[in-house]
């Protein structure tokens, strides 16, 4: 796999996480080609990971793996320009949230073969979750969970409509702890500390809180109870959460993503 050429169409975030995760897991930056419309970005991506730049589409569809990694309402127009350049012994990686693989197909054409992935935001630092569907099987399989296995844990899902709730638990989920943190920091202000003695405390307590859900090998409900004694200042907490309706709000909250998600594919 590390003597494959990897090219990218879009240089942004979530392309620089799985670049950044594959040059440090030994893959030669020099077969890794990135194009992107903004030259700026193109200089920094090259001089940070050593990748190779080029807007030449023929050079970029040298690759044995393309990843499309442009925004939804992009892909479009980002592809337009290489239908029908698609080999079948190429595999074609798509990270856009909502765009089905029959969308895809298509806008590459017809022998194209896909994987589509959820990826999310954590992958920046190498912790990333990401999930795949595809209707292909062996190495183009094997290609694109050796992409995001390179910043973070990866599976997969049997139907593709199933990549609109991943969307919404951990696609936007790192927003929704981003919001539980900012709040809590905020509270502890509210409370008397100063911001940076708030923000540490809310930072590390989720960082610890990830890691007991991740290592402990216990389920989210008994790492709670764990740490809820009867008549104690955690239940006094959870009391108040429970009574203003939180678990109603983030169902709610979640079901609207997987929505939006499903809208953006149609």
């Amino acid at each position: 796999m590390k003597e494959q050429k990897i090219s990218f169409i879009g240089g942004g975030n979530m392309a620089e996480a799985i670049i950044a995760g594959l040059v440090r897991s030994g893959h030669e930056a020099e077969k890794i080609y990135v194009a992107d419309p903004q030259s700026s970005r193109l200089q920094l991506l090259q001089q940070k990971y050593g990748v190779q730049t080029c807007q030449d589409r023929l050079d970029l569809m040298q690759a044995e793996v393309v990843v499309l990694a442009v925004k939804p309402q992009q892909i479009k127009a980002a592809l337009q320009d290489f239908r029908d350049m698609f080999r079948a012994d190429q595999t074609l990686v798509s990270i856009a949230a909502g765009v089905t693989l029959a969308q895809l197909r298509e806008m590459a054409g017809e022998q194209v073969q896909l994987v589509r992935v959820m990826p999310n935001t954590p992958a920046l630092v190498g912790a990333g979750v990401s999930a795949l569907f595809s209707e292909q099987a062996g190495e183009h399989q094997q290609r694109a969970e050796y992409l995001l296995r390179a910043c973070g844990q990866t599976l997969w899902v049997e139907r593709e409509k199933d990549l609109h709730a991943v969307t919404a638990v951990s696609g936007s989920g790192p927003a929704y702890f981003f919001l539980l943190a900012e709040l809590i920091q905020g509270a502890g202000q509210t409370l008397g500390l100063t911001p940076e003695v708030a923000a540490k405390l809310a930072n590390y307590t989720a960082l610890g809180a990830g890691k007991m859900l991740v290592e402990s090998g216990r389920t989210a409900s008994e790492l709670r109870q764990q740490v809820t004694s009867p008549g104690g200042t955690t239940q006094a907490a959870l009391d108040v959460m429970f009574e203003e309706g939180l678990p109603e709000v983030v169902r709610n909250a979640v079901a609207a993503a997987a929505r939006r998600s499903a809208e953006l594919g149609r």
